[in-house]
């Protein structure tokens, strides 16, 4: 019962995420600056829409492995770095915190507001490499740690 349950929370995270990407309008990638060179990471802007985008991809490899009951939520990104090797690799250190949404709900992040509950209130830190190749239309997150 669990698994099927973790599946299908997957499979529907998924499908959100192919939604979100495909309706969103915008590109995979931002707009680097000239001086980004192939190879080497190079900082960025936190505020960048495309190293917004990466940190959600993160929150939701972290969400899905997770066995927390509420879904958690980028609350701000620290640092940002990002490295153009067959496609644009972020380095993401970011702050989530839990929201009010259940997993089970399966809720838009965006409409999740973080929880105001003393109890339940929680914040990690966490270090995010999300690797993302815009022309096969394709997401990795090959490292979510959080604590």
């Amino acid at each position: 019962m669990a698994v099927n349950f973790v599946c299908s929370f997957a499979t529907l995270c998924c499908l959100a995420l192919w939604s979100f990407t495909r309706t969103s309008g915008a590109s995979y990638g931002p707009p680097l600056p000239s001086t980004v060179k192939p190879g080497f990471p190079v900082p960025v802007n936190t505020n960048n829409p495309g190293v917004r985008k990466a940190a959600r991809f993160g929150v939701y490899r972290y969400n899905n492995s997770s066995n927390d009951l509420f879904l958690f939520k980028e609350s701000q990104i620290k640092k940002a770095m990002v490295q153009i090797v067959r496609g644009l690799k972020y380095m993401l250190h970011v702050e989530i915190r839990r929201t009010v949404c259940e997993k089970r709900e399966h809720s838009s992040l965006d409409s999740c507001h973080f929880q105001r509950k003393k109890n339940l209130e929680q914040m990690l830190r966490c270090y995010f490499e999300v690797w993302i190749m815009p022309w096969l239309e394709k997401v990795y997150v090959p490292v979510a740690r959080c604590h």
